[in-house]
């Protein structure tokens, strides 16, 4: 269809608005998973709050799918809605995993380079705040949403080395002695990493949405 046609038509999703209500409950998340890395003692709180973003999450994400199946006229093909959507949710959804998992050990205490990938995952989180509201305009924002996407990409490489650290300190400190700690902590970088390459997803995603409309 033609772009000046598209424009003409009444759009009679809100497609947008829950892009950019999915982006806010996001940062919300990763900024309770750096609170949860930073905590001393009691992390039932954080986990907590985490946990009902990613059900915020969810629920955005039904809402998504369901108007996508009854609107005509949508701002991007379907399977691009639900895949930017989808993306975005499984951001939240390993954040809710890793504090699970933080619940389900007792952590109460974390390494440096597990409390740094939090804090990479609110800079990611951030970027994608900042993209949801370019994606009404693709065509005049495309320069900025690649940039932004270059960004994420980076953010994703620089939370692989500080994974690949951490996982050398935790070997390095339990050695043969302490197998079961080092299995806990490996599984709350796993998903730490996760989070991350969820966000590189993200940027996939809208790059291909770019290069589509741009």
């Amino acid at each position: 269809m033609f772009a000046w046609f598209q424009r003409l038509l009444p759009k009679t999703g809100n497609f947008f608005e829950l892009f950019e209500a999915q982006a806010a409950t996001i940062l919300a998340g990763a900024e309770a998973t750096v609170r949860l890395f930073d905590a001393a003692g009691s992390t039932a709180d954080e986990i907590a709050v985490i946990a009902a973003r990613e059900h915020d999450a969810d629920e955005i994400t039904r809402d998504v799918l369901t108007s996508v199946r009854s609107t005509f006229l949508t701002p991007f093909d379907r399977a691009s809605i639900t895949s930017l959507i989808g993306s975005m949710d499984d951001t939240i959804d390993e954040m809710n995993a890793a504090a699970t998992a933080i619940g389900l050990y007792r952590l109460t205490s974390f390494a440096p380079e597990m409390r740094e990938m939090a804090a990479v995952a609110v800079e990611a989180a951030k970027l994608t705040v900042e993209a949801m509201p370019l994606m009404r305009d693709v065509a005049r924002n495309g320069d900025r949403l690649h940039a932004l996407t270059e960004e994420l990409v980076r953010l994703e490489g620089r939370a692989d080395d500080i994974h690949a650290a951490g996982l050398k300190r935790t070997l390095d400190e339990c050695g043969e002695r302490d197998t079961l700690r080092f299995v806990i902590h490996k599984e709350v970088y796993k998903h730490l990493e996760r989070i991350l390459d969820a966000f590189e997803d993200v940027a996939d995603e809208i790059d291909g949405i770019v290069i589509d409309h741009a």
